[in-house]
Formats: structure tokens, sequence, C-alpha cells
């Protein structure tokens, strides 16, 4: 009777074990990721509701808005007016990045190259400076009174543009984002390259095909799952952008406080202290996200999908 009751336990014991080595992951995820969002869609249905001068206990109580502030959101025009500098944004930032990513990754998995350790960790190093810092850095650089840049175009008396405030204010920003996160894609593609089978490369040679042509038609078509990842990748990163504007907002003018849908939120729940339309603002953000990623991934496997049945 022993016997078999110790079997039990064990079997029991082993089937609960991933469980156990589950529950700590799971109890952080609902603590730091679940419960915000779930307190923040609950205070996107409210609002607060002041009573005479808004003094004293009881004049200030938080009431059911229903809709009203998705409503406000979705109509507001500093709103619409952001999300339009965010596309404009990533326009610039997304495809530039990805190529020269790509780019990159395709020189250092050449045989030729030269110091592939060093030029490697140059290309990933920016990717490791804090966005904060590397705004601070590149702001220093814009600015016209200390950048070294704009005294050499003095010196040899070449106009100067200003790159902080216009439409030189997007290649500013798209500049900064770019030499911070190249490398993090570089080495997301170059990973996938340095997998590919080397009898892939051999036999394409044999055929008869340069270097660039095994780039063209032999690598980046067997990398394409990597070049969707860090697509993926770089649309949430530029519709979350935030630091780079935040940072250099106080450097010029040509910022307003609501240059991105981020900072709009900060905007209105730090400074406006209307903390219940911020967080309608961020869940309409959060969806618009999720619904674009899960748009470009179906339509990815689409196109994966058809491509290997032909």
């Amino acid at each position: 009777m022993t016997q078999p009751s110790q079997g039990v336990r064990r079997s029991y014991g082993v089937k609960a074990a991933p469980y156990g080595f589950l529950l700590p992951a799971a109890v952080l995820f609902a603590l730091f990721f679940a419960l915000p969002i779930g307190y923040a869609v609950r205070l996107s249905f409210h609002k607060v509701e002041i009573k005479g001068l808004g003094l004293g206990k009881g004049a200030r109580n938080e009431v059911w808005a229903g809709l009203e502030n998705y409503t406000s959101a979705l109509t507001d025009p500093e709103f619409l007016h952001s999300a339009l500098r965010v596309l404009g944004y990533g326009a610039v930032v997304v495809p530039v990045m990805l190529g020269l990513a790509l780019l990159f990754a395709l020189l250092l998995d050449s045989e030729r190259v030269r110091a592939r350790s060093f030029a490697r960790l140059a290309i990933f190093l920016p990717y490791a400076v804090p966005g904060v810092i590397a705004a601070l850095l590149w702001g220093f650089l814009y600015l016209p009174d200390v950048s070294p840049f704009l005294y050499l175009l003095d010196a040899f008396g070449l106009p100067r543009p200003d790159l902080m405030d216009g439409g030189a204010l997007y290649l500013a920003m798209s500049n900064i984002a770019i030499w911070g996160g190249t490398g993090f894609n570089m080495i997301v593609i170059y990973t996938a390259l340095r997998s590919l089978p080397a009898e892939v490369h051999e036999a394409a040679r044999l055929d008869g095909c340069s270097e660039l042509q095994i780039a063209l038609r032999v690598k980046i078509p067997m990398v394409a799952p990597s070049l969707v990842l860090t697509f993926f990748f770089s649309i949430i990163a530029t519709l979350q952008v935030f630091n780079e504007p935040m940072t250099l907002k106080p450097l010029t003018n040509g910022i307003p406080s609501g240059w991105s849908p981020l900072m709009k939120v900060y905007n209105d729940a730090f400074t406006g202290g209307n903390i219940h339309a911020a967080s309608a603002t961020a869940v309409v953000l959060a969806l618009a996200t999720f619904a674009l990623s899960f748009a470009l991934l179906r339509a990815s496997n689409r196109r994966t999908t058809q491509g290997a049945s032909r």
C-alpha cells in the first residue's frame, strides 16, 4: 500500500513541477502587467465629478463616464496631430533603420570582411546607450551654440541648418532613433544569416552567382522571418516614441507638449491632472498598436503561406 501511494505522489509532483516553475513568472505578469492594464481600463470608463468649488470632503467624486473619455480622445485635434507626427517620424525611421541593419548584417556575413568582431561591436554599441542619454548627447550636438558641427560650418562660411525646429526636427529625432536601434536589428538579422546552411552559399557560388546575387536571391529571402520580426519591433517602438521628443523638448520651442501620443498621455495625466482621459488615450494607443501588429503579422503569414505553396 505504501509503494503505490509514493508512486502517485511522485507522479503528481512531476505533473505539478512545470506549474511551480511558471508560478513566479505568472505572479509577476499579473502584478506588473495584467493588473495595471485592468486598472487603466477601469479608469478610462470613469471621470471626476466636481461639486461646487471642489473643496471639502465629497466635493470630488469618481463617477461612471461610459465612452465619454474615448470619444474625447478620438476627436481631440492634439491627439490626431500627434498621431500624424508619429506616422511621419516612422516613415523615416523604420525603412532607413532596417535598411542599414540589413546592409550591415550582409556586410558582416561576407567572407571578405575584416575585423568582424570589432565592426559588430561598434555597430551594436549605440544600442547599449540609454535612450535619454543618447537624446541628450545628440541634442547638444544639434544646439547652435555648442555643436562642433555647426561651428565647422560657420568656419567654412556655409549656412547652418536649424535642426531643432520645423521639418528638420523630424530628421534630427529620426537620426537619434536610427543611431540607437540599428545595432539591435543588425544583430537579429546577422544571427539569422549565420544560421543559414553553408551548402546553400556554396551551391550558389558553383552556379556562378556573385556575392551581390547571393545576398539578393539567397540570403535575404531566407532571413525574411527575421526581417518581419525586426519590422514589428520597429513599428511598436515607433508608435511608443517618448524619450527623444521628451528629452529634446527643454532644448527647443519647436516640440509641443503633445508631440507624440505618449507625450500627450503623460501631459494629461501628470500635468493636466486628468488621469481618466490619459487612461483612455493610452488604451486607444494600445489597441491601435495591437491592431496594426496583428494585421501586419497576418499579412506576413499569408504571404509566407502562399510562397511555400508555390
